[in-house]
């Protein structure tokens, strides 16, 4: 079942609170954690409403940011064709990110022994 937006905050705003509780924390300092004023969290708690800004900072303090990007992940390829171009892409993409960088040459002289460099 499709929940309305008025419901959606009201879980949201019960996860933080859950959240809070569990580290043992008032609401003035799950506050005073995120930046903001204790009226914002007990707000954020109660209705779930909150600036994206306010969201993000309560989402740090709570340490669950990693869970931030999901909530808008790349759209399903419409098609087969879409899907290969996707998955070439990441292919791609993870051979560029395992290239090593080139070695840096080793210089020409040799320092002598007990050379300090200042």
């Amino acid at each position: 079942m499709l929940k309305t937006p008025t419901e959606l905050l009201s879980d949201l705003g019960e996860a933080v609170r859950v959240r809070r509780v569990a580290q043992n924390w008032s609401q003035a300092e799950a506050a005073r954690r995120a930046g903001m004023g204790r009226a914002t969290w007990q707000r954020l708690e109660i209705t779930g409403q909150a600036t994206t800004e306010n969201l993000v900072n309560a989402a740090i303090a709570l340490r669950c940011e990693e869970g931030l990007a999901g909530l808008f992940p790349a759209p399903l390829p419409n098609s087969m064709d879409e899907l290969l171009k996707q998955q070439k892409q990441a292919a791609s993409a993870s051979k560029t990110r395992r290239r090593v960088a080139p070695k840096e040459k080793a210089s020409a002289k040799p320092k002598p022994k007990g050379a300090n460099e200042w």
